[in-house]
């Protein structure tokens, strides 16, 4: 590894405003930013050209490098098994720490840069509490990603700065871009799975993967037959519109049972638990699914999705690696494969994968 240098930063430089912003902030503060355009495809020719224009707009080189095969590996296969399985799995939160940071830091480490960067709005800090960096939430609440970050280390964290942690407002991040000419200060922000083209679904994504739609029965939760629905993999736990099914009666998807190939329907009350089982845990104090020693007992806060509000929350460490997380109010519709991320104030803590609820 080459000795590091507290000026050099590299920034993960998708060709969007907001990691654009971020590259004119790090220049401004006289950091020597090279950008890492991570091309996810076989060769991504408009994704490529759109960084590249970028970068020479901003001034900064640019280094290319292709994650393909590690991208397909670790996020690609971990979502098709996950939908294949009536789960609903979140793909950032599995390629942030395997690819995006991993390759960011590898990235840096081969030319020396002390620091890695991204568009991210967090930010991150030295958590006495925790006693090591952490993750924490930004000023712009509304547009927090401090939930996508939970499962970095903290030695990762320690070397990540975060230019967007105190813009509040998206339109000041826009209007910096605009000030400096930049040719993408009007493009809207993505919205879609990044490795799905535009305009074709996550569905037609798993047709051209070979995953194919097995027809089976709606139930209810006696196992009365309610009607056909399309395959599994149409429907996510708390799912109301879309079910191509009239009961005179709002019906959600109150469970997804792969083996029996049934979709449960039931009313919105279904939905609510206060208990909740996590696998895939991960603490940034312990750096394992071990729950550290100061949240043991000790009231917490929680969101069961990346939407969702904070909620107060304790812990209990269960066998196996699980762990039980219990709310102080029932949440709705805590959807197996998403992630439930832990806080204490504005520090994440950590956070693991939705296995079960407990009703």
């Amino acid at each position: 590894m080459n000795k590091l240098e507290n000026n050099k930063i590299v920034l993960g430089l998708s060709g969007g405003v907001d990691s654009t912003a971020a590259a004119l902030l790090l220049k401004k503060k006289g950091y020597d930013v090279t950008g890492l355009y991570f091309d996810i495809s076989k060769n991504n020719e408009v994704g490529i050209a759109k960084a590249k224009k970028v970068a020479d707009e901003v001034g900064i080189n640019l280094i290319i490098k292709n994650v393909n095969k590690e991208f397909n590996s670790c996020v690609v296969n971990n979502f098709i098994d996950e939908y294949t399985n009536g789960r609903t799995p979140n793909p950032c939160i599995v390629c942030n720490p395997n690819i995006k940071f991993k390759v960011l830091i590898d990235t840096a480490n081969e030319i020396g840069a002390k620091y890695i960067a991204t568009g991210h709005y967090a930010k991150t800090g030295y958590s006495e509490k925790q006693s090591c960096y952490v993750v924490k939430v930004p000023s712009n609440v509304k547009k927090d990603q401090s939930y996508m970050l939970y499962k970095l280390p903290s030695e990762v964290i320690e070397r990540i700065i975060f230019p967007l942690e105190k813009y509040e407002d998206k339109e000041e991040i826009r209007e910096l871009a605009r000030s400096m000419n930049m040719s993408n200060a009007e493009d809207k922000d993505s919205q879609e799975i990044c490795f799905i083209d535009e305009g074709k679904t996550y569905i037609d994504f798993l047709y051209e993967n070979g995953i194919k739609n097995k027809k089976g029965n709606f139930i209810d939760s006696e196992g009365n037959i309610l009607g056909k629905h399309q395959g599994v993999m149409n429907y996510t736990y708390g799912q109301r519109k879309g079910l191509g099914i009239a009961l005179g009666k709002p019906a959600f998807v109150t469970d997804i049972n792969v083996e029996n190939n049934t979709v449960t329907l039931g009313d919105n009350k279904k939905l609510f638990t206060n208990d909740i089982i996590l696998q895939d845990v991960f603490f940034t104090a312990t750096g394992t699914s071990s729950v550290p020693e100061f949240a043991k007992n000790t009231k917490l806060k929680g969101k069961i999705r990346y939407s969702a509000k904070m909620s107060d929350m304790v812990i209990n460490e269960e066998k196996n690696g699980l762990v039980k997380v219990s709310f102080s109010e029932g949440q709705r519709a805590a959807t197996p494969g998403q992630s439930l991320v832990i806080y204490m104030d504005d520090e994440v803590i950590g956070g693991g994968i939705i296995k079960q609820t407990i009703k």
